[in-house]
């Protein structure tokens, strides 16, 4: 294999500047094979988590390729997030890969960045996202350079489309995380599972009730906060592992692990402090998590993107199903897309193997797609 050479790169946000302690808020590191300097590369951001090493970006500077993997100021601090800030800060790293002769950049969203990097896409062709209540707009958001190529790699539908999916909808009261409406509990025995039609649809409809419910709630506490000397606030979301396909694999069947999520037991990861959303600010449930106000919904993005795409979706996924990866090739408007499926998990660690062979899948789409 060719050794890999991996650069710091560190770039003040056209948002905030550069921190007071000499930090740069956009962060990352940049990937390549010893030796050459690769007219394609690809860029890999979340909402949250660092992807500076991403598992794919030494597998694919291996394969010849550019590798970036790149953190907004908000990698780390999902409870301030706020979208138009966090795609200005994307740009910040597109233009650096065109600073160092890269022809064509590939824009990976991987797991919760397909969104992210749809959205990102979206608004380089045309800005339509908009700063959330009481914010000012960002000029930097709205003049972004546009990717070559499309990437989704076990993407999910979008932040709010998946906390909603996840969300406990027992929870009875928002201020005790531990109030449950058994008749709504997935972890009753006598609701199942197996879960049937009736519990299911009236299970799904709870969820996005809850969502709307606190979306009322975070509107109400910005109006009250206006004659206050505070702007925002931080509140807690409960409960938020209890997507039913999570614990009954008869709903949607692949091959994933039974009664398993990203964190374990989906019983026990419920009732834990870790989890999407966990932690938010008023103004952060309405620019990531809100049905009503996100625009971190993947598909009226998908519906802006005409670039060659690729998705790929993993059928041992506890998190991302194949309806989540046929909802987003649906929706992508590019007539020069592929969908993929592949056996693996959602970090493609098992089996043995798969994070290579992922490698070669992209590089091969991408080298047949003129890159």
């Amino acid at each position: 294999m060719p050794q890999i050479v991996r650069e710091f790169v560190g770039l003040p946000s056209p948002a905030v500047g550069r921190a007071g302690a000499g930090g740069h808020p956009c962060q990352g590191i940049y990937y390549r094979p010893a030796g050459l300097h690769p007219s394609t590369a690809f860029i890999a951001t979340h909402y949250n988590v660092d992807f500076s090493e991403h598992y794919l970006a030494p597998l694919l500077a291996e394969r010849g390729y550019g590798f970036l993997g790149w953190n907004t100021r908000f990698r780390g601090n999902e409870a301030h997030f706020l979208l138009d800030h966090a795609l200005a800060e994307i740009g910040v790293g597109v233009r650096w890969l065109r600073g160092q002769h890269i022809e064509r950049v590939v824009l990976l969203g991987n797991s919760g960045g397909g969104s992210l990097m749809a959205a990102y896409q979206s608004q380089a062709v045309e800005p339509v996202v908009r700063p959330v209540t009481g914010m000012q707009p960002l000029a930097a958001a709205d003049k972004l350079p546009a990717g070559d190529l499309f990437v989704a790699l076990a993407a999910h539908s979008g932040r709010p489309e998946v906390l909603t999916n996840w969300l406990d909808p027992s929870v009875m009261d928002e201020a005790d995380p531990l109030s449950v409406d058994p008749d709504l509990d997935p972890f009753n025995p006598a609701n199942g599972p197996p879960y049937g039609a009736g519990f299911q649809a009236r299970y799904r409809a709870t969820q996005r009730a809850r969502n709307e419910r606190i979306t009322d709630w975070a509107l109400g506490q910005l109006a009250a906060l206006a004659a206050s000397r505070a702007r925002d606030r931080l509140f807690l979301i409960p409960r938020s592992w209890a997507d039913l396909r999570m614990i009954d694999p008869a709903i949607e069947p692949s091959d994933r692990r039974p009664n398993w999520c990203y964190l374990g037991e989906p019983a026990k990861a419920n009732y834990g402090v870790y989890g999407v959303g966990t932690v938010s600010t008023l103004r952060t449930w309405l620019s990531m998590w809100s049905l009503r106000t996100s625009q971190c919904t993947a598909a009226p993005h998908l519906a802006r993107i005409t670039l060659p795409s690729l998705v790929v979706h993993a059928t041992a996924d506890t998190g991302v199903y194949e309806s989540d990866a046929r909802a987003l090739y649906d929706g992508l408007a590019a007539t020069a897309k592929q969908l993929v499926f592949i056996r693996a998990d959602h970090y493609l660690r098992e089996p043995e193997g798969a994070r290579a062979d992922a490698a070669d899948l992209i590089a091969a789409w991408v080298a047949a797609s003129g890159g």
